[in-house]
C-alpha cells in the first residue's frame, strides 16, 4: 500500500480513482488495486441494483464507490418532480434547432420536432428524493466511497455517510468550493481542472491543485484527489507533487476494452488531438467538455438558442443524441459525423485501445519513473 491519505480512508494499494458508467471497468480497476467508482445519475433504483449486486460478484470483496449528482441549483429543485411541468418550460424553437442539425445530416428527425419527457429522468435523478431512493440502494451495498458531482452534498448525504461508515467525495473547480467542502464535512475533495471532461469549471489543473490545498488547510487538510486531464501516472505524481493525495479519472477508461462507449465514439476519441474537445452548456445546461462534433458546433454557433439551465437542456439534447449514437452505430455517415461524447484535453495522450487493468499497471509504471525522474533532480 502506498502512503497516502487516500490509500488509508479507501482501504486500497494505488491511490487511483476510476470514475466510470462501466461496471466492468469498476471491477477491473479495484482488482487491480485502485478503486472504480460507478457513475449513477442516469439508471433508476432498480438498474442500480442490478449493477452494483453484479459487481459485488465479481469484484472479490474489493472496495469500490458510487457517484450521483445532487446540484445546488437547478430549475425547480425544491418543488416535486413533474415531468409534464419541466417538458412545458421548453420552448418549440429548441425541438426545432435539434431536428434542424440532424436533417441537415441527412437524418429524417421529424419526431424530435416534438418535446416529449424523455431524458428527464436525469432531472427526476438529481432531485434530492430522486438521489434519495439511488443512495438508498447504494448504501445496503458494501461500499467504501460516494461522491455528489455538483456542489456540496446535502446534510443528509453526509450523514447517511458517516452512519454507513462510507466516506464521502465532492466534485469542486474553486477553492471558495473546497473551503465550504470542507467545512460542511466532507471526507475526500475531488477538485477538477478545466481540462476534465464532462462538467468542469475555468481554472487549469496545475493551477487548481495548489491554490485549493493551500486555501483549505486553516479548515482543515482534506486529503485531494486531483480530477481533469490527468490520464498517465506522471500527471499522478505532478499532482500528487503540488499536494494532492492521488487521483481521479474519468476520460482514460472511455477507450478501454471494457468501456461503454459506443465503437464508433472510442474510434474518435483514439483518433482525437488534446485541441479536438469543446467546454460547452449545450449538452447538460452547465458547462461540460465534450468531443468537438458538428452538433457541438452547431450550439456554439450565432444563430443557436441560448442553452436552457439543467435540467431542461438534457431533455432537449439527450434524445437526439440518442438517435445519433444509434444511428451512427448502424453505419450512418451524418451521425457519424455527429456523434459526440464528454471526454477531457487528456483525450489527446489516449492513443489506444487496451484493458482497464493494463491502464492503471501503466499508471503504476509511469508514477514510479516520474517518481525516479524527480529523484534524479535531488541527487
Amino acid at each position: 500500500m502506498m502512503n497516502s491519505k487516500i490509500c488509508e480512508l479507501l482501504d486500497i494499494e494505488f491511490p487511483l480513482v476510476a470514475f466510470t458508467h462501466c461496471r466492468d471497468v469498476v471491477v477491473a480497476v479495484s482488482k487491480a488495486g485502485g478503486c472504480g467508482v460507478l457513475g449513477a445519475v442516469g439508471m433508476s433504483p432498480e438498474q442500480l441494483e442490478k449493477e452494483l449486486k453484479w459487481i459485488d460478484d465479481h469484484i472479490d470483496g474489493k472496495p469500490y464507490g458510487v457517484d450521483v449528482l445532487i446540484p445546488n441549483k437547478m430549475v425547480d429543485q425544491s418543488e416535486k418532480f413533474d415531468a409534464e411541468k419541466l417538458k412545458s418550460m421548453i420552448p418549440q424553437e429548441y425541438a426545432d434547432y435539434r431536428a434542424d442539425i440532424l436533417e441537415n445530416h441527412d437524418i429524417e428527425a421529424s419526431e424530435l420536432r416534438t418535446i416529449d419527457t424523455a431524458g428527464s429522468s436525469f432531472a427526476q435523478n438529481t432531485k434530492a428524493d430522486g438521489a434519495k431512493a439511488l443512495l438508498d440502494v447504494a448504501f445496503s451495498h458494501p461500499i467504501k466511497l460516494i461522491a455528489n458531482a455538483l456542489g456540496v452534498p446535502p446534510d443528509w448525504m453526509l450523514e447517511m455517510g458517516k452512519e454507513n461508515d462510507v466516506k464521502v467525495a465532492a466534485l469542486l473547480g474553486t477553492a471558495q468550493h473546497a473551503i465550504n467542502q470542507v467545512k460542511a464535512g466532507v471526507d475526500i475533495l475531488v477538485v477538477s481542472g478545466t481540462e476534465a471532461g464532462g462538467h468542469c469549471g475555468s481554472v487549469s489543473t496545475m493551477v487548481l491543485i495548489p491554490e485549493v490545498h493551500k486555501a483549505i488547510q486553516p479548515y482543515g487538510d482534506v486529503p485531494i484527489l486531483a480530477a481533469g486531464g490527468i490520464v498517465t501516472g506522471q500527471q499522478m505524481a505532478a499532482a500528487m507533487a503540488m499536494g494532492a493525495s492521488g487521483a481521479w479519472c474519468g476520460s482514460v477508461w472511455l477507450t478501454t476494452v471494457e468501456s461503454e462507449v459506443p465503437p464508433v465514439i472510442k474510434e474518435k476519441m483514439v483518433a482525437a488531438n488534446s485541441s479536438q474537445t469543446v467546454r460547452s452548456r449545450s449538452r447538460t445546461g452547465k458547462h461540460s467538455r465534450q468531443l468537438v462534433s458538428p452538433w457541438t458546433e452547431a450550439w456554439e454557433s450565432d444563430n443557436a438558442p441560448d442553452p436552457l439551465p439543467m435540467p431542461l437542456q438534457p431533455m432537449v439534447a439527450e434524445p437526439a443524441l440518442q438517435k445519433v449514437n444509434k444511428l451512427a452505430e448502424g453505419g450512418h455517415a451524418g451521425a457519424r459525423d455527429l456523434s459526440t461524447y464528454w471526454v477531457g484535453q487528456g483525450v489527446g495522450l489516449m492513443n489506444a485501445s487496451i484493458s482497464a487493468s493494463d491502464v492503471v499497471q501503466e499508471f503504476k509504471e509511469d508514477f514510479i519513473s516520474a517518481y525516479e525522474r524527480l529523484n534524479n533532480f535531488v541527487n
